[in-house]
């Protein structure tokens, strides 16, 4: 017997799963308006792209260009033109979608909804002369003993300080005032709100001054000016408030618009009332940013560091930057494994306008380098990349705009050339070294800097000192004992400095070693042709009375006759009766033969010069 069917309820119809397609927000808004009614054409869109930007069934989109004699599958590229007749079938507008190169990203004007800005602490810079008194105000205002630190008394690098007063923080960032540093001031103009230009009153406006006011102008930073070291007898507020005025920087009591505050930064007399203007400066400029996106800043100071490898000090101008957000600088990137703000302590995450000490890069990056956090790390990876093959061949196409002159003088060998390889403790004290290296100009001799890193002299350094003929210079360095020994058997010259303008005038002392000496012809006497001797296989030998000065043996002379010189050449022998002497002087006889010239006469004058070299 057959065994019975079975019956099956029937499966009820599930629900079609539409695709959901993910836009992930870009790090940057793409400046274009999002419309129904338009489609944007991107480069290698295909059918199934155009089919869901269209909001349409790809079938759909394959038939209507069926019937436009267009046959493609839904997985086919598009050329824009058949992606503009498609779109136009349907009555929608069509544009070109707007690119934005994100390894450009420092270029980018990102524009925040006005709704998510939130106030920010204000970023001061101290800027002014060297020796007015820069760091000593900052460090009375932080209570510590920065300046004792520093090098000769001047401050070598950019630091950045954060200060509370009345609950406000306020970033402040200390930038050096010697002329070396005109490449440092000038990065912490660019990332700061309000410049305090330091001025001594004993000492008035100098040239670092004024290169410090251009930069602030040229910044568009809001000036306070700080009359500093009024404790001294000889204080003369009134010949600065002149002085600035002249260079258009008028006091506020004087009818102008600028603060003017004096104080005695090493008394602490009249810091208070700086710091309130500061802050009554900052109210007016209303300084705002968006603390709820990725972050973006500077990189006000890097380094490598033995135990901790690349460190870099960096300033959030927008966004929150976290431990963990994947980033890229300049050329490099990294992941922030570690943030310490500057008195030390670990924290997990910078504001806007706050300064903040990270670890993580692949390696040291340039300082004044803009940074952008990323949220994917494998992007900023790809970006950090493009960029530094772009770097790369900017480098690599200098040498394509050589001008023939130049040319000529390198193959002439006329040019002599110095080689450095620079070695520092960090990456601004480099640039700012090679900014000045820059500057030096002595005629016939050019600087080749064969290498400039970060970090401690090593026999790599060495050898290629050695293949380059280079010398070393290590700023705030030091190479082991094992380097000092192998440098020293390869005859390698390593000169190490604390202070950068010590190290520039040794340079331009070298330059000036290398070049040729520089030799005149000086006039040393003459002889009268009294007799002439003929004799053969020989020659003829003048018997002269020496008339002014001395006739030396090597002397170079002239052969005058009727006020003419017939003849330039060499004395081939001197001689005072029968012996061959080295000098005849006033007064005395002798008999000079000429090199190479035999048609001495009687009353023929001898000019006898020598080259002497130029002092």
């Amino acid at each position: 017997m057959p065994a019975p069917k079975r019956y099956y309820p029937k499966k009820k119809p599930q629900p079609v799963k539409k695709k959901v397609f993910e836009v992930r927000k870009s790090n940057v808004p793409v400046k274009q308006e999002i419309l129904a009614n338009t489609i944007y054409y991107k480069e290698g869109m295909t059918v199934l792209d155009l089919a869901t930007e269209m909001g349409r069934p790809v079938n759909e989109i394959i038939k209507k260009m069926m019937f436009m004699r267009i046959m493609a599958s839904q997985t086919q590229k598009l050329d824009r033109d058949t992606a503009e007749l498609v779109t136009m079938e349907y009555g929608l507008e069509f544009k070109d979608e707007v690119k934005t190169d994100m390894t450009k990203f420092e270029e980018i004007n990102i524009v925040d909804d006005p709704a998510l800005l939130k106030p920010r602490p204000p970023v001061v810079t101290i800027m002014g002369h060297v020796d007015h008194g820069k760091t000593t105000l900052l460090d009375t205002i932080r209570h510590s003993r920065v300046v004792m630190s520093e090098a000769g008394g001047i401050t070598q690098h950019i630091g950045a300080y954060t200060v509370t007063r009345n609950g406000h923080p306020i970033t402040f960032i200390d930038t050096p005032g010697h002329a070396a540093f005109t490449e440092m001031r000038a990065r912490g103009a660019k990332v700061t709100d309000i410049v305090v230009l330091v001025v001594a009153a004993d000492d008035g406006v100098m040239p670092q001054t004024k290169e410090a006011l251009d930069h602030a102008r040229a910044a568009k930073c809001a000036i306070i000016v700080a009359v500093n070291k009024m404790d001294k007898p000889q204080a003369n507020p009134d010949r600065v408030k002149q002085e600035l005025a002249d260079l258009d920087l008028l006091p506020d009591d004087w009818g102008g618009s600028t603060p003017f505050c004096p104080i005695s930064a090493l008394k602490g007399t009249g810091v208070n009332e700086l710091l309130d203007t500061i802050q009554l400066v900052a109210e007016m400029l209303e300084l705002t940013a968006n603390p709820n996106r990725l972050a973006s800043g500077s990189v006000i100071e890097a380094k490598l560091d033995k135990g901790k490898g690349p460190v870099a000090t960096v300033l959030v101008n927008a966004g929150t930057l976290k431990i963990g957000d994947p980033m890229v600088v300049g050329s490099t990137f990294g992941k922030v494994r570690a943030m310490v703000d500057d008195l030390g302590r670990s924290v997990p995450e910078a504001k806007p306008s706050t300064a903040v000490e990270i670890h993580g890069l692949n390696d040291v990056p340039m300082a004044g380098d803009a940074f952008m956090v990323f949220s994917d790390e494998k992007q900023a990876k790809d970006i950090a990349t493009k960029r530094a093959e772009r770097q790369l061949k900017e480098s690599h196409g200098v040498d394509k705009f050589m001008t023939l002159e130049d040319f000529f003088k390198k193959s002439e060998g006329n040019q002599k050339e110095l080689r450095l390889i620079i070695k520092g403790d960090t990456q601004g004290s480099i640039e700012a070294f090679k900014g000045s290296i820059d500057k030096i100009k002595v005629e016939g001799v050019t600087i080749d800097i064969v290498r400039a890193g970060v970090g401690a002299i090593t026999e790599t350094d060495v050898s290629l000192a050695e293949a380059s003929k280079a010398i070393i210079i290590g700023f705030d360095v030091r190479p082991q004992a094992s380097v000092r020994e192998t440098a020293v058997g390869k005859g390698v010259e390593i000169r190490l400095y604390d202070i950068i303008y010590e190290a520039l005038d040794d340079i331009r002392a070298a330059m000036k070693g290398m070049l040729d000496p520089v030799f005149v012809k000086k006039m040393i006497g003459e002889a009268v042709v009294r007799e002439t001797f003929v004799i053969s296989k020989i020659g003829t030998i003048a018997g002269c009375m020496v008339s002014e000065g001395s006739i030396k043996r090597d002397s170079l002379v002239k052969i005058v006759r009727d006020g003419k010189v017939i003849h330039e050449g060499k004395i081939s022998s001197l001689k005072r009766f029968k012996d061959d002497v080295k000098e005849v002087k006033l007064g005395y006889d002798c008999g000079i033969m000429i090199e190479g010239f035999n048609d001495l006469q009687i009353d023929d004058t001898i000019e006898a010069s020598i080259m002497e070299e130029v002092k």
